[in-house]
């Protein structure tokens, strides 16, 4: 096993963490910034306001990419498993 074939699959599995996380985290941001702006807009600043569109829309954003998440980390995994041989 060299430093190479290392430094390859570290960067495939942050490369994978990165991009099962991404979509979450944009939709976190997206509704957390829409909550804002209508909170400023409103003067309301109540907490509860702010989580629970972020956990439902997070939540709801799971639920529909859980398919391709699966999929993901199943490639992952088999490419993995895969190059065990030639390590």
């Amino acid at each position: 096993m060299n430093p190479e074939s290392v430094v390859g699959i570290a960067r495939e599995t942050l490369w994978t963490a990165m991009l099962l996380a991404a979509p979450v985290l944009l939709v976190g941001l997206v509704v957390g910034l829409v909550v804002a702006v209508l909170q400023a807009v409103t003067s309301v600043q109540e907490q509860t306001l702010a989580q629970i569109p972020k956990m439902l829309a997070v939540a709801l954003t799971l639920v529909l990419l859980m398919p391709w998440m699966i999929e993901t980390i199943l490639d992952f995994t088999r490419n993995t498993f895969g190059r065990m041989g030639s390590l």
